[in-house]
């Protein structure tokens, strides 16, 4: 039994239960779910939540020393201060927290090329990618965990979560799968077309992968890391579950990891809002606070981030918006094209 009483199936209803393919659906079943996040406030558990907020911060701090080694590894005859590295993280984990498609990353590449002297924008983004290596193999442990429960939906049952955007590419996995194909060779493409000098740019790119071949560098200076900061999201995820009621576990914790996983590949919605609260849903459908769970965990991280970006954009780089690095950054990336072409 938990600890917090009879677990009571939520209500059945189009904002809960039901699938939902379209946008309008999406957000009303978001909405639903922030007015009853609203309205249980005063039952929190306000001290398992700041805990949990707290581990959460610690996990990106951690993250961010990995990306630092990355970056350092490559540029070893450069100046590479972590605060810059995680001042950069956090802006860009900001942005993609409150806007869709990624835009965060455009704001991150920007601010930690702008921070190192004499790097390039092909370094530095294939030095920043290292760190998707040991998180992709984490994930992928999590996920098996995950559809070995039998609580989290397998891939073929996606089209029928309560989400527009993971139910439609769920529903047209040819599509998809060609989707994925031509934004991978576009990325590349793009990159190297912006520059004449192609060799050159491939020699960057594998500047950028410098710590990849040192193992044992490689595991010292960024798995280690990256693992300690897996520890302390999952600690984060067992603390929040705690305070919204739902019962922090072993099991409840890797469950909300791996939905983390998944709605880190579907871009659309702030954070991936939608997809999680899709499979949340399913997955704690037996839970009343469910729905409070769902969008509420997301509504305290990305305050939490919305902050910690926000006042390292002011502090350290001196920017007043989110708006402004991302337009700045778009633009020094097309001057500096200009230029070397």
């Amino acid at each position: 039994m938990s600890p917090y009483g009879t677990l009571t199936a939520a209500p059945r209803s189009r904002a809960v239960g039901d699938a939902c393919t379209s946008v309008a659906c999406t957000v009303e079943k978001l909405a639903t779910s922030a007015g009853d996040f609203f309205s249980r406030l005063a039952s929190l558990s306000w001290t398992s939540l700041l805990l949990g907020l707290a581990l959460y911060g610690l996990y990106l701090l951690l993250r961010s020393r990995a990306l630092w080694a990355a970056l350092h590894a490559a540029y070893p005859d450069e100046t590479v201060r972590w605060r810059d590295v995680w001042g950069a993280y956090m802006v860009g984990y900001a942005i993609n927290g409150v806007f869709p498609l990624g835009g965060g990353n455009i704001a991150q590449l920007f601010l930690t090329r702008t921070a190192i002297a004499e790097s390039s924008y092909p370094t530095v983004a294939a030095a920043l990618s290292t760190g998707v290596i040991f998180d992709w193999f984490v994930g992928l442990v999590i996920m098996g965990f995950a559809f070995t429960q039998g609580v989290f939906p397998k891939p073929p049952n996606f089209a029928t979560l309560g989400s527009f955007d993971i139910s439609f590419f769920a529903s047209h996995m040819r599509f998809t799968l060609f989707l994925l194909t031509v934004v991978a060779v576009a990325f590349m493409v793009s990159f190297a077309l912006l520059s004449t000098r192609v060799r050159e740019f491939w020699a960057r790119v594998r500047q950028g992968f410098t710590i990849l071949r040192d193992r044992r560098r490689y595991v010292r200076e960024m798995c280690t890391w990256q693992a300690a900061g897996w520890v302390a999201r999952f600690a984060s995820y067992w603390a929040l579950l705690d305070a919204f009621h739902i019962g922090g576990s072993l099991r409840n914790a890797l469950l909300v990891l791996a939905v983390q996983v998944v709605a880190s590949v579907f871009p659309f919605t702030p954070g991936g809002l939608g997809v999680q609260q899709a499979l949340l849903l399913q997955i704690f459908a037996g839970s009343q606070f469910v729905a409070a769970f769902s969008v509420g965990q997301q509504i305290a991280t990305t305050v939490l981030t919305s902050f910690l970006g926000f006042a390292a954009l002011i502090a350290i780089f001196r920017f007043r918006s989110f708006r402004e690095v991302i337009a700045r950054g778009r633009e020094h990336r097309r001057n500096e094209a200009a230029v070397s072409g």
